[in-house]
């Protein structure tokens, strides 16, 4: 999916997926803020996997969506309403179950091993931090809701471990 957001002037801005969508058109189909921001992140999803082919080469072409559940439709084939379902509260790409997926990769990994979940959750940060900087600015909000919501979980098997975290920040 290609998302180019241009504003031409005060009362213009042009979406861009398989149609151009003006302001009075979203304004006609009730397109909300939240809905745009939303459209930025599937672009900055499929971004980031684009990035991801090119650090991890070999490793990243036997990657796929399918490898973390997802059985939809191809991102770049999604309509808006589409997009703005999979990155809503409940949808595959939401805050609530893609912490879930993050954290649970971290802990099912780690098993009992407390050096292991510590090192999986400063990888964590790591690549949040790595996503900022590919990202050029802050990231959207959505992204470090999600990410704190991450963090929560892991940190709370390794207090079930007797671990202590200092830095809980994202």
């Amino acid at each position: 999916m290609e998302l180019n957001v241009s504003y031409e002037n005060t009362s213009s801005a042009t979406y861009s997926t398989k149609s151009t969508i003006s302001l009075s058109d979203a304004q006609e189909n009730k397109l909300s803020g939240k809905e745009i921001v939303n459209a930025y992140l599937a672009q900055f999803q499929q971004e980031m996997m684009a990035q991801s082919s090119i650090t991890f080469g070999d490793q990243a072409n036997t990657f796929s969506l399918a490898d973390i559940g997802y059985t939809g439709k191809p991102i770049a084939n999604l309509t808006q309403d589409e997009a703005s379902a999979l990155v809503s509260e409940d949808g595959f790409f939401g805050i609530s179950k893609t912490s879930e997926r993050i954290a649970d990769f971290v802990v099912n990994g780690a098993g009992d091993d407390l050096e292991k979940l510590q090192a999986g959750r400063e990888g964590m940060l790591r690549g949040f931090a790595e996503a900022e900087q590919m990202w050029g600015e802050k990231l959207p909000e959505i992204s470090y809701t999600t990410m704190q919501k991450a963090l929560e979980k892991v940190d709370a098997r390794i207090a079930e471990l007797g671990g202590n975290v200092l830095d809980t920040s994202v």
